[in-house]
């Protein structure tokens, strides 16, 4: 908690009391020295904001340092070639070791989507934490359609929309 504290009096450049996303995102970087993308900053902030007001204050941000740093431990143990990045066979193994029954396919797929152009195919820790938490966030939502737990679930396009909405902004 000392170094949270810390950390926040750093991040904290205008001395409000709060931080930001543009305060968030100068502060959080990928093991290449790249800072975080605005989504994943954007969704942890909405996260750990309990007032609704765009911008988080020491408990929030303390609660978002214990969140990052389980997260930092999971993306270094699954990345296990130590490149810094997350294969599309390492976020498979990943995913498996978290419980989804997903495909090979789709986690080259998820790779090839957020890999950076002209960059070795991988995902950085801000997209790691993305994709694992909109993950989550989606499977719950599913998991509530799916009261019989057969994995499947019907619903119209409107219901969908509306809990992708609700789950993820």
């Amino acid at each position: 908690v000392a170094y949270a504290f810390q950390w926040f009096q750093t991040v904290d450049t205008d001395r409000s009391g709060f931080i930001n996303h543009s305060e968030l995102k100068q502060a959080l970087v990928n093991s290449n020295w790249s800072t975080f993308n605005d989504e994943t900053c954007l969704m942890m902030i909405n996260m750990f904001d309990r007032t609704r007001s765009g911008r988080i204050d020491l408990y929030g941000f303390s609660a978002l340092w214990d969140y990052m740093q389980r997260w930092r431990a999971l993306f270094q143990q699954y990345d296990r070639d130590g490149s810094g990045s997350i294969s599309g066979t390492e976020l498979h193994q990943a995913l498996v070791q978290m419980g989804y029954n997903l495909s090979p396919q789709f986690s080259e797929a998820v790779v090839q989507r957020f890999t950076i152009r002209g960059v070795r195919p991988g995902i950085q820790l801000d997209r790691f934490i993305q994709v694992c938490t909109q993950l989550q966030t989606m499977t719950q939502q599913f998991r509530e359609k799916d009261t019989s737990m057969t994995g499947n679930v019907r619903l119209s396009y409107e219901d969908f929309l509306s809990g992708a909405m609700t789950r993820l902004m």
